[in-house]
Formats: C-alpha cells, sequence, structure tokens
C-alpha cells in the first residue's frame, strides 16, 4: 500500500512539474496614432502569426462601464495566443496608458501564470512603455516596439502647426481653408489629437517623452524594430530604444526596409524576437 501511495505521489509531482514548466506565451498588439485594432489585420502582420502556429484570442477595449472583451472566432486551442487592444488613439498618452493598463491586468488576469510580451507599433511603443515603468501592475518580459517614436518626431509640430497656425496668405478664413486641404474629418482627428501631438513632439521641451525617458525601466527585455527606408514620420534614430539614455545598450534592434505603417515583415521579424526571447537582452 505504501509502494502504491508513493508511486501516486511521485507520479503527482512529476505532472504538476511539467504543467508548470509549460507556460504559455501571450503576446498583445498595440496599435498607434490614427490607427486601431484592425491595423493588425489589413497590414498582415495577424496573418503571419495565424500561419505560424499563433490564436488571435480576440479584441480587449475600455469605456467608462469597464473593460470589454470580443473573443476571436473559435478555432483550435494553442498555446500561443495573442491580444489585440483598443486605444482612444486621439487621447493624451498618459490617458491611453491607463486605458492600455485595464487592458493589460484583463489579459494578465484571464493568464495568472503566463508574463506578457507586449509589442506597440508607432505611438503604441511609447504608450506602452509608460506601462512598462510602472510594474507594480503588470507582468510584461519583453516589449517590442515598432517604427516608434521615442525621441519623439517632427511630424507632432507638423500636426500641431496645422491646427493652430493661419496661412499668411488666408488671414481670415484660414481654419476653413485648412478645412478644404485636409478635409473636414482629417482636420477635425488633428484637432482632436491635440493632446496627443503635444506628447509626441521632439524630446528637448520638456514634454512627456521628455519625463518618461528619465524614468527608471525594469529589468526585461527590450527589442526595436527600425525602419531604415526613410519612414516619412518618425527618424530612424528616434524608432531606437537604445537612444533613450536609461536604456542605451539594453535593446535589441532589428532593422526593417519599409516605410512607417505596418507589413507582413514586422510579423516575421516578431516571430524571430519571440523564437530568441530567452537570449541576451543586448546586442
Amino acid at each position: 500500500m505504501g509502494a502504491v501511495r508513493f508511486r501516486f505521489v511521485l507520479l503527482l509531482f512529476i505532472f504538476n512539474f511539467f504543467s508548470a514548466g509549460a507556460r504559455a506565451d501571450v503576446m498583445v498588439l498595440v496599435h498607434g496614432w490614427a490607427s486601431d485594432v484592425d491595423t493588425w489585420i489589413h497590414s498582415g502582420v495577424a496573418f503571419v502569426l495565424l500561419n505560424n502556429g499563433w490564436q488571435d484570442a480576440g479584441v480587449v477595449t475600455t469605456t467608462p462601464g469597464g473593460v470589454n472583451y470580443f473573443p476571436a472566432y473559435p478555432s483550435a486551442d494553442s498555446k500561443k495566443k495573442f491580444y489585440r487592444v483598443q486605444l482612444p488613439s486621439t487621447a493624451p498618452l498618459l490617458l491611453q496608458a491607463s486605458h492600455l493598463t485595464a487592458e493589460l491586468v484583463f489579459i494578465q488576469n484571464r493568464h495568472p501564470k503566463e508574463d506578457l510580451i507586449v509589442v506597440g507599433h508607432s505611438a503604441g511603443g511609447v504608450i506602452a512603455r509608460l506601462v512598462v515603468i510602472r510594474p507594480e501592475y503588470v507582468r510584461i518580459k519583453s516589449l517590442v516596439t515598432i517604427a516608434s517614436p521615442h525621441l519623439g518626431t517632427p511630424a507632432a509640430f507638423e500636426g500641431l502647426n496645422v491646427v493652430e497656425s493661419k496661412p499668411f496668405f488666408c488671414p481670415g478664413p484660414g481654419v476653413d481653408f485648412l478645412k478644404t486641404v485636409f478635409g473636414g474629418s482629417q482636420y477635425q482627428y488633428l484637432k482632436d489629437s491635440h493632446g496627443a501631438m503635444l506628447d509626441l513632439t521632439p524630446v528637448g521641451g520638456g514634454n512627456l517623452i521628455d519625463w518618461l525617458n528619465q524614468q527608471p525601466h525594469p529589468d526585461i527585455q527590450y527589442h526595436s524594430i527600425i525602419r531604415t527606408a526613410g519612414d516619412g514620420v518618425v527618424p530612424t534614430t528616434s524608432q531606437d530604444l537604445n537612444q533613450v539614455p536609461v536604456l542605451r545598450g539594453r535593446a535589441k534592434v532589428y532593422p526593417a526596409w519599409s516605410s512607417h505603417g505596418l507589413n507582413p515583415t514586422d510579423g516575421e521579424l516578431l516571430l524571430d524576437i519571440i523564437d530568441t526571447k530567452n537570449n541576451s537582452k543586448t546586442e
């Protein structure tokens, strides 16, 4: 009887040991400014992930009533899942970061034994960093940013100029003229994005990114996918996390010969990054 009990305890120990070791990968995709959760679908990034064993776990968003979860179409269970989160992309970055924090906490509660891999495109990478520096809220083991303005971008000044300036050749109906050039809805989007654009202006003016780049960052894995083909929106140097003084030498860099927007190559790079995520954090 004692031998039977011993074998049972031993088998139970082995089962628990291997169950604890079989951790899943949970990736969270964070869109940028003037974008939404569908950008990961339309760009082909999600298609690449799905074709390589990842499961679309659905969309998480926040409203005044709390966090909402919209599961994806049922598919075969996988230990590799990705969520897409929706942010109010015109809002100031700290407000967007509060939404992201709530969404990440919700996802973490669904996967209490897992650490999260957070992927942010463009402004989404900066917003993700605002969450990363508060590790008491969410367990993030890896941050991947794609074409993100870690040092800000002059494009934010251009957007502010469109909203705030009146053309010298049209001093009276200046704003109306701009509406006809940019289109009413585009102009309104820029106007609604005033706070976000202020936050994304280049470093050196004491803005939010200045403050963020001086904050201690936790010892996690940092990865930067940077555009080397002339981004047109964010300078290549600004996309490199190693240019942030507190992160110098701590991030791995992955060049991508493409424009600012997402594309299937980003999906391939994500697969490479995640496959080697247990390697050294620095180049």
